[in-house]
């Protein structure tokens, strides 16, 4: 059997005051792989720690099948869990660790049978006789699994169990795990900081940055329709590319978003999405740009809804089926501070009141500034307001990051033209909340 799980405004605060989990709902169907997703010390290990007992909630309930189980034991939930650490007993040989918890549920039972059908699921029949000390970390990671799955529970919850693995087994064993879970079709739960683990094997995943969820879909949904800035900046490989812009939205004329030394302009007859971004005329607004969303090209070769930039060549990183290009635009980079930190920042600058703005507005901004953090820029001129902090974040080479073959052949400071798709633009305002693609319109994932 497996079993639903249902948060619904789940905080979690600790004696001193500090709220590690804030009003979190989540509904996970029977039978899902559900991902939590953040940076180190955003609240995920504490979610599930909260699922399976471990930690008590604050503020409000959790739902097992329907049923309210914030009081319920954790021997009492028929979960098991999956550490970091694999938490094997040291003087027990793996039979022993994959069969104990089935000797403390039915004392006097044999659970013999039931740890070689588990050992033989997971290939690690020749291990059972074997100490942990004598087991590499994936053979342990195996006996661990085996635990858990030998207890038939009806939800696993897994707590970074590949992190201490290194990559080649990790992606091995991610395999492994997506293959069990499939077939035990048992409610899983998955805590990690990788993205990578989170698009391969989630049915859903759900991005928590400081305690508050910032979004949760499918993976795709995630990657192709961020709800703001720390979302895209988080999801990706390599890293979205995030530009200062300026919108200009001239009544007589074309309509472009100017990143400094150069523009983009937008193709006409202006689509829904730029049509609304008029309104954001001469403000500041963030442009992101997936890699792939960039093709090294001449501008004769443009396709409809292409517009040209040329980037001046300052590093190739080769990485063999594909190469990655950094290029100087003349662009100001913009960053979410802190991106790796478990919580949002104050924004650095207290801006005056705006006449006729309502609360409504006002409650709306401070949100906004709280889902994603504070906006500042890179390289910023002198005598540029707001955003000003310096970023403890090193320099990195160029301002546009363009996925292409390692056919391609270029050198540093080489001038190449750049075809941009306008149609992967997105927008964030100065709060990082996504304005384009407009907020109530999914694009076409299947094209």
């Amino acid at each position: 059997m497996t079993r639903a799980i249902s948060l619904h405004d789940v905080s979690k605060t600790y004696t001193r005051g500090a709220r590690v989990v804030d009003r979190l709902s989540l509904d996970i169907a029977p039978g899902e792989f559900l991902v939590l997703l953040g940076p180190s010390g955003c609240g995920k290990s504490t979610v599930l720690r909260m699922i399976a007992g471990l930690e008590e909630i604050t503020e409000g309930q959790l739902l097992l099948d329907g049923e309210p189980a914030n009081d319920w034991a954790p021997s009492g939930r028929d979960m098991a869990m999956v550490f970091q650490n694999f938490a094997l007993y040291p003087t027990m040989t793996s039979r022993d660790n994959i069969g104990f918890p089935l000797r403390i549920e039915t004392p006097g039972a044999d659970p013999r049978d039931r740890v070689d059908a588990t050992a033989r699921m997971l290939g690690i029949e020749d291990l059972l006789d074997r100490f942990p000390s004598q087991l590499s970390g994936g053979e342990r990671q195996r006996v661990a699994m085996g635990r858990a799955i030998a207890r038939h529970p009806s939800a696993f919850l897994m707590d970074e169990p590949l992190s201490n693995l290194d990559a080649k087994l990790r992606n091995r064993l991610r395999a492994e795990i997506a293959k069990l879970t499939q077939e035990l079709g048992v409610t899983t739960v998955y805590v990690t900081h990788d993205q990578a683990e989170a698009m391969s094997l989630g049915d859903r995943v759900a991005v928590l940055r400081g305690g508050l969820l910032q979004q949760i879909g499918s993976p795709r949904e995630v990657y192709a329709l961020p709800r703001n800035v720390f979302v895209a900046a988080f999801i990706g490989t390599p890293r979205i590319n995030l530009l200062r812009g300026l919108v200009r939205a001239p009544l007589d004329g074309a309509m472009t978003i100017s990143l400094g030394k150069q523009y983009l302009r937008l193709p006409e007859p202006l689509s829904l999405d730029h049509q609304l971004l008029r309104v954001q005329q001469g403000r500041e607004v963030i442009v992101g740009l997936r890699s792939e969303a960039v093709r090294i090209a001449k501008p004769s070769a443009a396709r409809a809804g292409e517009v040209v930039l040329t980037g001046l060549v300052e590093h190739v990183e080769f990485q063999g089926h594909e190469v990655l290009v950094h290029f100087n635009t003349g662009s100001r980079p913009a960053v979410v501070p802190e991106l790796e930190a478990p919580r949002p920042s104050e924004r650095p600058v207290r801006r005056r009141r705006r006449e006729g703005a309502g609360v409504l507005d006002r409650l709306k901004g401070r949100a906004g500034a709280l889902r994603a953090g504070p906006v500042v820029v890179l390289d910023q001129p002198d005598g540029d307001e707001g955003g000003g902090a310096a970023s403890p974040e090193p320099r990195l080479p160029g301002d546009l990051v363009v996925r292409t073959t390692p056919d391609i052949r270029l050198r540093h400071g080489m001038q190449v033209p750049l075809l941009v798709d306008i149609g992967h633009l997105f927008v964030f305002d100065q709060h990082g909340e996504r304005i384009c693609p407009s907020p109530d319109r999914l694009p076409d994932l299947d094209a």
